[in-house]
């Protein structure tokens, strides 16, 4: 079937229309220019927390005004594409113009996602940490299958990572993972993703060839700021030190520097082992504790204002994705419905559509629920 170039056109033009006037374009620019003034003052790098904040601030603005003008050109490049192709008969230069539609269809529908990213936390980077849950040694390897998924997915689109905490199963596979995916609104996408993911399939590790299901919890959380008002007492906190170990209990160093950081009050338990001393260790296992914690305040508040309400439901990332290998190939998104077949590139990776449906629901559920 042919596509109508002149519809597809008008109907991205609009989308784009729609992202402007959630982004306020002019308020962006006159935002940069606020910040370019300040990052002119060379004390701003006598406090260089405060120096790195407005740099920072700066590059985001910069980075969103260009993408947006980014996509006018790239609609206005695929019409003239279009119009040449079809005024000349070309069937090479519309299959051309199809193509880059395509591309351009895929990257406005994430800029559109984007804009919807206006929660408390959404803009921050992300923590993540992939649990194995029931299922014995495929949980294990699932949970490790989610961690390679996660990685290829940042991979992808060129995000930084950070491995921060591994804690290897026995037989196969993690127990536990930890990482961090460094970009801004890395929260406001993968905390869709949080919730308990199932796999079935038949089992690598069962000697006669039994189908088994397993699970993996996935925790996202916004990485902490300096800003955020999150004060840990330190008689609050347990910290044991251990040395790291590899693959099969294999140590991976000669001294005790992994960390393992509890919040007795709460229970709430952080282990750090990657980086190379216990000081470096410590540091980052208090701030994912404050991530934690802070998360946790949020939504305390939150259960008292819908118990007021008179309104209290149950978790919608419980039991949130199934992915099928067996009898059949699917993997299917139980709050949203989107579904694939191709469940081999998913685990490459291959998740902004379940991500862009994730967000787009949680925000119907948010208008619900209002």
């Amino acid at each position: 079937m042919a596509v109508d170039f002149t519809q597809e056109i008008q109907d991205l033009r609009a989308t784009m229309d729609s992202v402007r006037e959630v982004t306020d374009v002019p308020k962006l620019e006159a935002q940069i220019a606020d910040l370019e003034q300040q990052s002119a003052d060379p004390t701003i790098w006598d406090d260089p927390e405060n120096g790195q904040r407005i740099t920072s601030a700066m590059q985001r603005a910069r980075a969103e005004v260009e993408r947006i003008k980014g996509m006018d050109s790239r609609i206005d490049d695929v019409e003239v594409l279009a119009e040449m192709g079809t005024e000349e008969g070309d069937a090479e230069t519309l299959a051309e113009a199809e193509t880059e539609l395509a591309r351009l269809k895929k990257s406005i529908g994430e800029l559109e996602v984007r804009t919807m990213l206006s929660g408390e936390y959404d803009e921050r980077e992300a923590v993540v940490t992939i649990r194995a849950g029931a299922g014995g040694v495929d949980a294990a390897d699932f949970a490790e299958m989610l961690m390679r998924m996660y990685l290829r997915w940042a991979e992808r689109h060129g995000y930084p990572t950070k491995v921060m905490d591994t804690s290897y199963a026995e037989e196969a596979g993690l127990k536990s993972v930890t990482f961090e995916v460094n970009v801004p609104y890395a929260y406001g996408n993968l905390s869709v993703e949080g919730g308990t993911h199932r796999l079935v399939r038949i089992s690598p590790f069962d000697n006669q060839g039994r189908r088994q299901t397993s699970f993996a919890a996935v925790e996202v959380i916004p990485v902490i700021e300096s800003t955020d008002s999150i004060d840990i007492p330190e008689n609050d906190l347990k910290i044991d030190v251990f040395r790291s170990s590899g693959p099969g209990g294999q140590s991976v160093n000669t001294t005790d520097s992994a960390v393992r950081m509890t919040h007795i009050p709460t229970g709430t338990v952080v282990s750090m082992q990657n980086e190379k001393s216990q000081i470096q260790n410590r540091a980052a296992a208090l701030r994912v504790m404050q991530s934690r914690l802070l998360l946790l305040k949020k939504a305390e508040e939150a259960a008292e204002r819908k118990e007021l309400a008179g309104d209290i439901k149950a978790s919608w990332g419980d039991q949130m994705r199934s992915y099928v290998l067996n009898p059949y190939q699917m993997v299917k998104d139980l709050r949203t419905e989107h579904e694939t077949g191709n469940p081999s590139a998913v685990f490459d990776g291959d998740i902004d559509a379940f991500i862009e449906a994730g967000v787009r629901w949680r925000i119907e559920q948010a208008r619900s629920e209002d």
